[in-house]
């Protein structure tokens, strides 16, 4: 539990505060929540990037454009209570405060019916889709009452698949309605606590997790067919917007997809 900049790096000791205040972004070692956790450096946004691979993590918090000490390097893993819980405590530690919780870290995690996946397999994609981001609220949560000034907001990565399945996707479909379920209920217990909560439902951004998808995906029909990508920066400038509103006002739900993907009409 480092800052960005390595042993030794320092806060300036004095000078105006950053624009923009505390943010925690998980699975923030790749993909979405790279982009993510570099949009909001760039934007003056101090940010602790979480997730289980520490290299992947300081590759993240690389970008020239961010300054060492805005950023906070905590390994974790969001399926574990007690990693959450340190992840939290250093950002209490080093800040004081959160402003901002993207709970992106998620799984495709093994594919099938619900005759076909694993016990394993489901628990797996419970575990980190759903738990994960259930652990991670409520630590944000408590925060953001306690803190002054109180409140803050969290921005949940629902997914299409929150909407409508994939064949044979029985696991990940589940976990991300149910995403879909925490969001409202965040929106609602959070309101009289100034805590907004909204959901970014993405569609074929190009990741490495998306990369299969490009090559063939398996349609409702039974056919294989290609399907279009898009760059992620859009998903991270879409998460900036949603961001730096003022607490009197939340995105509660975002769709963002590539134009010609065969999302409508799939279900």
């Amino acid at each position: 539990m480092t800052a960005g900049g390595g042993e030794g790096t320092e806060r300036p000791a004095s000078g105006p505060e950053p624009p923009a205040g505390v943010a925690v972004v998980t699975g923030a070692g790749s993909g979405l929540g790279r982009s993510i956790a570099r949009t909001l450096l760039t934007a003056g946004w101090r940010v602790a990037v979480a997730g289980r691979r520490e290299p992947q993590l300081r590759d993240t918090v690389s970008s020239p454009a961010a300054q060492p000490w805005a950023a906070l390097v905590v390994p974790t893993d969001v399926s574990v209570p007690e990693s959450v819980a340190a992840l939290f405590d250093a950002v209490h530690r080093e800040w004081g405060r959160v402003d901002l919780l993207v709970n992106n870290a998620g799984v495709f995690g093994p594919a099938g019916a619900v005759d076909e996946l694993s016990w394993s397999g489901w628990r797996e994609m419970v575990d980190i889709n759903l738990s994960g981001a259930f652990l991670c609220a409520h630590h944000a949560v408590r925060m953001m009452k306690a803190q002054r000034p109180r409140g803050g907001r969290i921005i949940n990565n629902g997914s299409i698949s929150a909407h409508s399945p994939r064949p044979r996707s029985v696991g990940y479909t589940a976990t991300k309605h149910a995403i879909t379920g925490l969001t409202k209920s965040i929106s609602l217990d959070g309101r009289e606590f100034d805590i907004a909560c909204g959901q970014i439902d993405v569609g074929n951004a190009a990741t490495d997790l998306t990369r299969p998808i490009s090559g063939g995906a398996l349609q409702a029909d039974g056919s294989v067919m290609p399907e279009p990508t898009f760059d992620p920066q859009y998903v991270a400038d879409a998460v900036l917007y949603m961001a730096t509103l003022p607490l009197d006002a939340n995105v509660q739900f975002l769709t963002i997809t590539a134009t010609r993907m065969p999302f409508i009409g799939r279900g």
